[in-house]
């Protein structure tokens, strides 16, 4: 389903990615887990065309989306929920969750049922439910974690880029956070997670990858992963 090949990445002259490649399947969660500074937020940007790969190759469904827009690669079917929320604070709820299916407006991808859609998201997320009618600005760190998750739902994509989406929320709303991606892998959806809590992350993940410095060092499925000495020693130590 994303496939990332060879990819070389960074900001000006500094290379951040040197050559990582990776597979996120259809109906999967993968996640990608490192300490700070690996370049976890570089891969998710690079891939959702947010920078431009210096080398390298990002597919999405066998088509080629390297270098593409952000908006065009969201038009094939990418959801990205960015590191630090980024939800529109002058907005209700409700209408950053529909602008999250602008493109099924549009055309340019399946509308499907956008209203059935919304009220699922509400139901996913009862949090919001309550606060429907709220400008997004208004909501707790939290609150705004599940609204920027939920409005990339909304574009009803083929996959979900989740970065970080329990950075700085304290630890009942991390589970709560967690409990949602069970649900969503539950449902088939298939996401790519970048995350600090290494050892939540491997629990809800089927496949894991390990980043230090730019490169993929280890890989494999997340319960070996979990049992494993060297990942457990550098990561595992201190997740929840």
């Amino acid at each position: 389903m994303l496939s990332i090949h060879n990819l070389h990445a960074g900001y000006g002259k500094v290379e951040v990615l040197h050559g990582i490649s990776l597979e996120v399947p259809k109906g999967r969660v993968v996640t990608l887990i490192g300490s700070n500074g690996a370049g976890k937020t570089t891969t998710m940007r690079a891939i959702s065309g947010m920078i431009a790969p210096k080398q390298g190759e990002v597919t999405l469904g066998g088509r080629n989306v390297t270098g593409l827009e952000p908006y065009k690669i969201a038009k094939l079917g990418l959801a990205h929920s960015p590191e630090g929320r980024r939800v529109f604070a002058t907005m209700t709820v409700t209408d950053n969750l529909l602008l999250g299916a602008f493109p099924r407006f549009t055309g340019s991808r399946p509308k499907g049922d956008i209203q059935s859609d919304l009220e699922r998201a509400m139901e996913l997320f009862p949090r919001l439910k309550e606060r429907r009618n709220q400008l997004a600005g208004t909501l707790s760190g939290g609150e705004q974690q599940m609204l920027a998750m939920a409005r990339a739902v909304m574009l009803n994509p083929d996959v979900v880029l989740l970065d970080e989406p329990s950075m700085g929320l304290a630890p009942i709303l991390v589970q709560e956070v967690f409990r949602i991606i069970q649900q969503l892998r539950d449902r088939g959806v298939t996401m790519l997670l970048v995350e600090q809590f290494a050892a939540a992350a491997l629990a809800v993940a089927d496949y894991g990858y390990v980043l230090e410095n730019g490169r993929i060092t280890v890989h494999g499925e997340a319960s070996k992963l979990r049992d494993d000495p060297a990942v457990q020693a550098a990561y595992l130590g201190g997740s929840h």
